[in-house]
């Protein structure tokens, strides 16, 4: 696994690219990799000077999800194996919880476990030879890292069934207009285009950004009703307001025709 940060001209920071580097195995996510994932997660996700963390593939592929051969024998150990599942939930599930955003740059083949990577991240860009699917059963699989149940909010639940059911690959085109990613651009753009994301990001207040991202994600994770998810709202955007001082900042530099410098606090 890549580490990369990459510096940042429109704010502070850095944006760190995580690249998965296995690429004649295609990136799989073996436990290994889950756990070693993790970490780099974790560690970016509470680094003040990462203001995005991107993650990527190397080679043609983003993910093509679990190593099959290893689930030969992983599948046979009644302990071990919905250890794995634990594990794998847990670091995708955390990605909500980091208080900046998390971003897939589909490069390439996004299966199985690759789509549930990037269904855990808070939005993907594709580039022009991505292809995006589940494939699990075709192969005897069913998805155990989330996407029968994150893919169904995503695109709704006929699209995320046809999807699950006939395992068939989404062109990049097609998974923009089902809302799986929210752009696309060609291949020797995806890098700069995260960046770009990055750029606009960093001039914001993080403390906005990560209290913004706690709203947005409580309601999709938590499936609170709009009462809770409004209510939410109202007291996260009340305590940022009234205590922050990014807020006045922001508010202070508008009404002076100049760039806020906005420092989290």
């Amino acid at each position: 696994m890549l580490v990369e940060r990459i510096d940042l001209t429109a704010g502070p920071g850095v944006m760190a690219l995580v690249t998965l580097n296995r690429p004649d195995e295609m990136n799989p996510l073996d436990w290994d990799t889950v756990k070693h994932l993790s970490a780099v997660f974790d560690e970016l996700g509470h680094d003040e000077a990462v203001r995005v963390v991107a993650v990527t593939g190397a080679g043609r592929a983003f993910s093509a999800g679990g190593d099959m051969k290893k689930y030969q024998q992983l599948q046979r150990d009644a302990q071990g194996f919905p250890e794995f599942l634990a594990d794998i939930h847990e670091t995708f599930s955390a990605v909500s919880q980091y208080p900046k955003p998390y971003i897939a740059l589909v490069n390439g083949i996004a299966v199985a476990g690759g789509i549930e990577l990037v269904l855990s991240c808070d939005l993907a860009i594709a580039s022009a030879s991505a292809r995006i699917g589940d494939a699990h059963l075709p192969f005897g699989q069913m998805g155990g890292g989330g996407v029968l149940t994150l893919l169904p909010r995503a695109v709704g639940p006929a699209r995320a069934r046809e999807l699950i059911f006939t395992g068939r690959m989404l062109k990049p085109q097609e998974a923009l207009e089902w809302g799986l990613v929210s752009q696309v651009v060609e291949d020797d753009d995806l890098v700069p285009a995260g960046v770009r994301f990055a750029e606009q990001v960093a001039a914001k207040s993080p403390l906005a950004v990560r209290n913004a991202k706690q709203v947005l994600n409580s309601g999709f994770w938590e499936g609170t009703g709009v009462p809770s998810g409004m209510r939410l709202e109202r007291e996260v955007t009340a305590r940022y307001c009234l205590t922050s001082s990014d807020a006045p900042e922001g508010l202070d530099a508008f009404s002076s025709k100049r760039t806020p410098r906005f420092t989290g606090r």
